[in-house]
C-alpha cells in the first residue's frame, strides 16, 4: 500500500488570503480570553433558549432534538451558511419564529442577551471557533463530534469548560449516555474479561470520497450559499459542490476522515472503559494505508496505538494496545471464535481480548457481549458501577443541566474534559498519517507535544485565514 508523507503546506491551512471581513464588532476578542464567564441563571420557570449553527444536514436532526421538549426551551434563533439544504428548511419550518442568519459570528453578537446555549452542527473545521465564540460569551454548547478538527483545538476547548465551570460543554457522541456502554465498563471492571492488553475499533467508513489528489475545479457558489463563511479558517479555495455539503470529511482541509468522524463513537467504550485518559503518554503508528494525498485521507488505513500502564479507581490496568480500521479494513479473529459470530454490529464496533475472555460492542456502545457465544448463557452481570441516565436521552440531559447542574449525572455526557482528551486520541490517527507509514510518534500530554519526533509538532494545530483567526493558539 501506498506510503504517501504529506508536506507542511498541504496540512497547515494557508493564511495568505483573508476573507472580507463582517462588520462585525469584535471586541470580545480582546477581552474575554482570560476571563471567567457566568451564564444567565435559568429559574424553574423560564424556559433554556437555544440557538443552532448549523441546522442543515446533522444539525437539523440536533436542533430539532432539543426543540422538541418544548417546555423546557425555545429556539430563538439558528444559522446556516447554505439556506437551500432541505435539512434547512425542515429545521426553519420546525421553528418558524426563530431568527435565521448565515453567520454565526453576527448571530452571536446581535443576539447575545437572548441566547443561553447554542448547539454547533458545522463542519469539523469550525468546530472550535464557532464553540470558543459561544463559550467565550456564556452559552452553553453541545459540539458535534469530533469536538475539534485539530489536537490544539480540543486542548483549548477542553481548558476553557475547565476554566469556566458554569458552562455546560459537551460533545455530541450519544452513545456516551446510553445503558450499553456503562454495562461494558462494568464488565471490564469488575475482572470478568480479565487483563485486557489488546483492543480493536473499526468502521466501514468513508462513505464518501476520499484519495483525490488535486482541489476540485471551480463552480459559480450558489445564490443561496455564504461561501466565505462555510470556509471559515480554511484556506480559501474556489467553491465545488463536491466539497460541500457533506464530501468535506473527506478533505484535510475541512474534515477528520473516517477516523475523525467515527472514533468519537466506536473508540468510546475503549477508551472509557480501559481508562486512556490517564496515560500520561501514548505511542501512535501508522500500519498501512492506501490512497492519501496531499488533499484528501487515504481509502482504508490501519493504525495502531499503544498505551502504558495506567493508575485508575478500578486499579492497575496493564500497557495496551489498540487497533483502528477504517475502509472495510478488520481486526484478526481472536482464536476459538467461530466464524460465524459476529463482533460488533458488523460494519463497526469494537472488540476487547482479555485473558479470561473476549467482549465486542456496537458502534455506540450498546450490546455488550461475551465470545464465544455461549458465555452469555450463565453470565451474571456485575452490579451497577455508574449511574445510568434515565430516559438514555442525551439531548434532555444536556437541557436539564444547562437549566440546573445540580442535576447532572456524573458521566451523563460527553463534558469536554472527557471528550477534549478522547478528540486528542482521535485526530492523532491523523497526524501519524501527516508523517507517514512506519513512523512511531512518541507524545507526552503534559506538553502536548512529540517527544521522539519534535517536527511533527506542526501536525498539531493550523493556520487560520483572516478574520477567524481568533483563536489563542
Amino acid at each position: 500500500m501506498g506510503d504517501t508523507k504529506l508536506t507542511r503546506r498541504a496540512f497547515l491551512a494557508s493564511a495568505t488570503l483573508a476573507a472580507g471581513a463582517a462588520s462585525l464588532k469584535w471586541s470580545w476578542a480582546q477581552t474575554v480570553n482570560t476571563a471567567r464567564v457566568v451564564p444567565r441563571k435559568i429559574s424553574p420557570n423560564e424556559k433554556l433558549n437555544v440557538a443552532g449553527i448549523g441546522v442543515g444536514g446533522m444539525g437539523s436532526g440536533d436542533i430539532q432534538s432539543v426543540g422538541k421538549f418544548k417546555d423546557l426551551v425555545n429556539i430563538v434563533a439558528m444559522c446556516d451558511v447554505d439556506t437551500s439544504e432541505k435539512q434547512t428548511g425542515e429545521a426553519r419550518a420546525a421553528f418558524p419564529d426563530a431568527k435565521f442568519y448565515t453567520d454565526y459570528r453576527k448571530m452571536l453578537e446581535e443576539m447575545d442577551k437572548e441566547i443561553d446555549a447554542v448547539t454547533v452542527s458545522t463542519p469539523d473545521h469550525t468546530h472550535a471557533l464557532a464553540g470558543y465564540m459561544a463559550m467565550k460569551m456564556g452559552k452553553h454548547c453541545r459540539i458535534q463530534k469530533p469536538l475539534t478538527h485539530t489536537i490544539a483545538e480540543a486542548r483549548l476547548l477542553a481548558n476553557v469548560y475547565k476554566e469556566n465551570p458554569d458552562i455546560v460543554a459537551v460533545m455530541g457522541n450519544q452513545g456516551h449516555t446510553k445503558n450499553g456502554v456503562r454495562e461494558l465498563c462494568e464488565l471490564i471492571w469488575s475482572g470478568t474479561l480479565g487483563e485486557i492488553r489488546e483492543a480493536h475499533s473499526w468502521t466501514n467508513r468513508p462513505i464518501w470520497p476520499q484519495a483525490i489528489k488535486s482541489p476540485l475545479k471551480e463552480q459559480p457558489v450558489p445564490d443561496t450559499m455564504n461561501w466565505d463563511c462555510w470556509l471559515g479558517a480554511a484556506p480559501f479555495r474556489p467553491y465545488n459542490k463536491g466539497y460541500a455539503p457533506f464530501k468535506w470529511r473527506g478533505w484535510w482541509d475541512f474534515g477528520c476522515g473516517a477516523i475523525g468522524d467515527m472514533a468519537c463513537h466506536i473508540m468510546d467504550p475503549v477508551f472509557w472503559a480501559l481508562q486512556l485518559d490517564k496515560a500520561p503518554r501514548f505511542t501512535v503508528e501508522v500500519i498501512r494505508q492506501e490512497g492519501l494525498t496531499e488533499q484528501c485521507f487515504p481509502k482504508k488505513s490501519v493504525i495502531k496505538f499503544e498505551f502504558p500502564e495506567r493508575e485508575t479507581p478500578y486499579g492497575k490496568m496493564p500497557p495496551l494496545t489498540v487497533y483502528w480500521y477504517d475502509g472495510g479494513e478488520l481486526p484478526p479473529r481472536p482464536e476459538g471464535i467461530p466464524a460465524d459470530e459476529q463482533f460488533g454490529d458488523g460494519d463497526n464496533g469494537s472488540l476487547f481480548i482479555g485473558t479470561k475472555a473476549v467482549a465486542s460492542c456496537c458502534t455506540y456502545g450498546e450490546n455488550p457481549k461475551l465470545h464465544p457465544d455461549p458465555l452469555n448463557k450463565d453470565l451474571k452481570k456485575p452490579d451497577p458501577m455508574l449511574p445510568r441516565v434515565p430516559e438514555e436521552n442525551p439531548y434532555l440531559e444536556w437541557i436539564k443541566v444547562c437549566r440546573d447542574k445540580t442535576v447532572a449525572i456524573p458521566n451523563g455526557i460527553s463534558y469536554l474534559d472527557y471528550a477534549g482528551p478522547l478528540t486528542e486520541v482521535a485526530n492523532m490517527g491523523n497526524v501519524a498519517l501527516a508523517v507517514g507509514v512506519g513512523v512511531k510518534l512518541e507524545f507526552d500530554v503534559a506538553s502536548m507535544s512529540f517527544t521522539n519526533n519534535p517536527d511533527a509538532n506542526k501536525y498539531l494545530s493550523k493556520e487560520y485565514r483572516k478574520p477567524f483567526d481568533f483563536l489563542p493558539l
